[in-house]
């Protein structure tokens, strides 16, 4: 690593020596990267050290600094740096794949189909005008648009999220004694069993309540439903506790609880009381929680979560998220139950596999079948607005709009995940032969020599420096030509991009004297084009 440190200066240093901290924090975004990130923490903390510094000190140049300084920030966190400026991520090719985001997300923005969720008081009253986009990949790249730092709540979303940590706890064997597996073809809170008189599945309500019934089956009822209020408000301090978990899925980024909207659910609560009858009556719940005196915690409107720490359990209602803490949920699950952000490994690889099987059968209410047809991927929709997708082994979306359409699903947020399928490869059979094929964000723009070419070239033609520079810390051979034998140098020559020709010559030594087939140098080509600075810059290294 030390020899891509001294690489890294050396591409990054002005002619005096010195590196532009802000310059090096924006390469970083470039690639998905944040300031805020985990796994930069050193780097950031000595930077902002430095800075502090030279705040205090007039003869010290600002925002800048020398090699030794740049070395022994880097220095920490050097691996991650250079996964990020070599394209090692698993979106290599970060620009490029947010300018397709950005398309996407302008287009579903036009989309004024649908209102809010009218029977909670609460949710009727969101903004349809908000809509926010965020990203978060695998490997920790973050994207955001729009309105996604307003904290919305996450209804049916918490539901695979409580299926998760159930499995987490249980085996499926347990678990799928008391809740099924299948679409249920109803709609998502109708008094209705399978024929074997549990649930269909996690993703409706009758399975939520019964999920909710297991967390932590082997402790008592009085651990696992100790619920104490006042003044009809839950305790906070439990509700605190409890949100370990969640806050633990989404990298310790924003999770809060709602009184209001709790207070709401509660109110309108009457067809989950009757479900929670009908399923005691039917003996869907284990044996100890078959009790009048928890039917009140079970039969909450959907929103209603329990988690149980080590000693004491809190119960969740209305849990609250931003798009942005949500993505990280979404990237925890794509991940296979690894938060990217934090590297803490909070669900066993079997209990996500489970949890995203059922999302993608019955995640989307009654739209699961056309959403599986027509996306392919993963998902889970609230009445607050809220879609969480998940690209396993890629990323995690999350979309939130209000305006829902016809089966309670954002409008904005399906118009996206279809648009997003359409112009890239995510759909589960994307990838059989003979398919059209679509742009796939995985790939690395420099796969062969011949790509290296024209990768090269196409670069040094437009005057991306950026490219440029991440193909030097690759290790390519900057002085590759075409069957021609046009270099970068000579292509930026011609089209008058000094920034080109002076990174060439400066940073990676290319032979000014390099002529193409038909004897013309870089030289040559800034005259016939009457650069006359770039002849004059090219003159001093021949």
């Amino acid at each position: 690593m030390k020899d891509f440190e001294e690489k890294l200066f050396s591409l990054l240093c002005d002619h005096n020596g010195l590196v532009s901290m802000d310059r090096f924090n924006n390469l970083l975004e470039e690639t998905g990267l944040r300031g805020t990130d985990f796994r930069l923490k050193e780097t950031m903390t000595k930077f902002r050290a430095v800075l502090e510094r030279q705040l205090h000190n007039e003869n010290e140049l600002r925002g800048l600094v020398d090699k030794e300084t740049f070395l022994d920030c880097v220095l920490d966190n050097i691996v991650v740096i250079s996964k990020a400026l070599t394209s090692q991520f698993v979106i290599p090719e970060f620009k490029p794949f947010t300018d397709i985001i950005d398309k996407i997300y302008e287009s579903c923005k036009e989309n004024d189909r649908g209102q809010p969720a009218q029977y909670i008081p609460q949710l009727a009253r969101g903004n349809p005008e908000h809509w926010g986009v965020s990203v978060c990949t695998v490997d920790g790249q973050r994207y955001d648009l729009g309105d996604t730092n307003i904290q919305f709540c996450l209804q049916s979303v918490v539901k695979p999220l409580n299926y998760a940590l159930t499995l987490n706890d249980l085996s499926p064997e347990v678990v799928h004694k008391y809740v099924g597996q299948e679409p249920s073809g109803r709609s998502f809170n109708e008094l209705t069993l399978d024929y074997q008189h549990k649930p269909h599945n996690p993703m409706i309500n009758a399975g939520a309540i019964v999920i909710s019934s297991l967390l932590k089956k082997g402790l008592v009822i009085a651990d696992r439903f100790d619920y104490t209020r006042k003044n009809d408000e839950p305790d906070l301090r439990y509700v605190e506790k409890a949100m370990d978990e969640l806050r633990r899925l989404a990298g310790q980024e924003h999770v809060s609880f709602n009184n209001s909207v709790y207070l709401s659910e509660r109110a309108t609560a009457d067809r989950n009381f009757a479900l929670g009858y009908y399923m005691r009556e039917n003996n869907c719940f284990p044996p100890e929680a078959r009790s009048v005196k928890i039917l009140d915690l079970l039969t909450f409107k959907y929103a209603i979560i329990y988690f149980v720490d080590q000693e004491t359990l809190g119960t969740l209602c209305s849990i609250e998220v931003t798009a942005q803490s949500g993505a990280v949920i979404a990237a925890t699950l794509a991940n296979g139950g690894i938060c990217p952000t934090t590297g803490d490994n909070v669900l066993d690889p079997q209990a996500v596999q489970n949890t995203l099987s059922l999302m993608h059968s019955c995640g989307m209410y009654d739209y699961s079948g056309q959403f599986a047809f027509k996306v392919g991927l993963p998902a889970k929709s609230g009445v607050a607005g809220g879609v969480m997708l998940v690209i396993p082994n890629v990323m995690g979306i999350f979309t939130w709009s209000p305006p829902l359409d016809q089966w309670g699903n954002s409008s904005r947020g399906v118009q996206f995940c279809e648009e997003l399928v359409e112009n890239f490869n995510f759909h589960n059979y994307d990838n059989l032969r003979h398919t059209n094929k679509k742009y796939d964000p995985r790939g690395r723009a420099v796969e062969s020599k011949a790509q290296d070419v024209v990768s090269l070239l196409f670069s040094a033609y437009n005057g991306d420096v950026t490219a440029m520079r991440r193909y030097a810390l690759l290790g390519m051979d900057m002085s590759l030509a075409d069957y021609d034998g046009r270099t970068a140098l000579h292509l930026g020559a011609a089209e008058g991009h000094e920034s080109i020709v002076r990174f060439l010559l400066e940073k990676c030594g290319v032979n000014a004297h390099l002529k193409d087939r038909w004897d013309f140098t870089a030289y040559d080509d800034a005259k016939r084009f009457k650069h006359e600075d770039i002849a004059k810059l090219l003159k001093e290294y021949m």
